[in-house]
């Protein structure tokens, strides 16, 4: 009679194993085994390359499985978690790593919070991007600002390629100009590019038309025009040859500044007269209401270009006798017109003043 072997056999192929989870005990089982067991500490057994020969699962095998499910969190990835406690300081975050990931309350939102709980609320699941590498205790830092961030960048380049105009609230001013958020980002509109009779300071919390003037998000850099929009604006109620009251707000060497309804035109000294002219504050002064007529509209670069000297009945009329040129303006317009239309129909160039 053969004795039952009291140890376990040192290879059982691993579907052998899952029977016997099946089955209950190795004895329902067909297994070869062997009389004779080395013992554990019995040189027989360790180092045989003939013994690990068909192993069904081996250390190396687990150790491979293991790792198709450790997870490589690194700075940069974007994951999803969902949001289990809210703290004073930030919010705890699973996203299935060893350790529950933090979220500090500046990382919550690409805009200003005050309360974690305005935003986030417990069990919600959302994305995340990682910040930083494991800190001593295992722990993730992660954020929504930085998604937020890049979105919005991506959002305000489309914009931009668009040519769209947005419209903000100021919500600061500065020695250089005024301050505004587009998508959440900060942007900047330049002193020389506020088109209002408003003092400067006095434009917070108004809503302005804005296009954009320069989109880099490396240099951070987020430039706006008002002006730029106002003039493209107005620029669709105009046309090149229209006559428009105006008033002279500025003057300059090289010309003068026209208010004509909310937007500011060049008069350049050479369009102010057929005669030649020293200064324009020999013939014009501030705040002074004239008629003048649009020879050029560049809404790219937002100019509007007049001129006086084109609706001059004679060459000098405006050192000599202004009010006649005044008097004569929309029938001078219209000659100017004419001979536009004449250019285009023979194909020469146009803006060609009335002698």
């Amino acid at each position: 009679m053969t004795a039952t072997p009291t140890s376990t056999p040192t290879e059982i192929d691993l579907q052998d194993l899952e029977a016997v989870g099946a089955a209950g005990t190795a004895a329902d089982l067909d297994l070869d085994i062997p009389e004779e067991v080395p013992a554990a500490d019995a040189s027989s057994s360790r180092g045989s390359s003939r013994d690990s020969e068909g192993v069904g699962f081996t250390l190396d095998d687990f150790a491979s499985l293991l790792s198709k499910y450790d997870y490589n969190f690194k700075p940069g990835d974007v994951v999803n978690g969902t949001v289990f406690a809210l703290e004073s300081k930030g919010a705890m975050i699973d996203i299935g790593a060893k350790t529950a990931a933090f979220m500090p309350l500046q990382e919550v939102s690409i805009n200003r919070v005050e309360h974690l709980s305005d935003v986030l609320e417990p069990g919600e699941v959302r994305e995340f991007f990682i910040l930083s590498e494991e800190n001593e205790d295992g722990q993730l830092t992660l954020s929504i600002r930085r998604i937020e961030y890049q979105r919005a960048w991506e959002r305000v380049r489309q914009l931009q390629k668009e040519d769209a105009t947005i419209y903000s609230e100021v919500f600061a001013t500065n020695r250089g100009g005024a301050l505004v958020r587009v998508e959440g980002l900060r942007g900047f509109i330049p002193g020389s590019h506020i088109s209002t009779r408003k003092a400067k300071e006095e434009l917070v919390a108004d809503f302005l038309p804005l296009k954009f003037l320069e989109v880099d998000e490396e240099r951070n850099r987020l430039v706006l025009s008002h002006r730029r929009a106002l003039v493209e604006r107005k620029m669709n109620r105009l046309e090149v040859g229209e006559v428009v009251l105006g008033t002279v707000r500025g003057i300059k060497p090289y010309g003068a500044f026209i208010d004509i309804g909310g937007v500011s035109g060049l008069l350049h000294i050479s369009e102010i007269s057929h005669e030649h002219i020293e200064t324009p504050h020999t013939v014009l002064n501030v705040n002074d209401q004239m008629k003048v007529m649009i020879i050029d509209l560049d809404a790219e670069r937002g100019r509007i270009s007049l001129s006086t000297k084109a609706l001059e009945p004679e060459p000098g009329d405006m050192l000599s006798d202004p009010q006649k040129v005044f008097d004569k303006a929309e029938e001078m317009a219209a000659r100017y017109k004419q001979m536009l239309l004449e250019q285009a129909e023979e194909g020469e160039p146009m803006g060609v003043t009335v002698d």
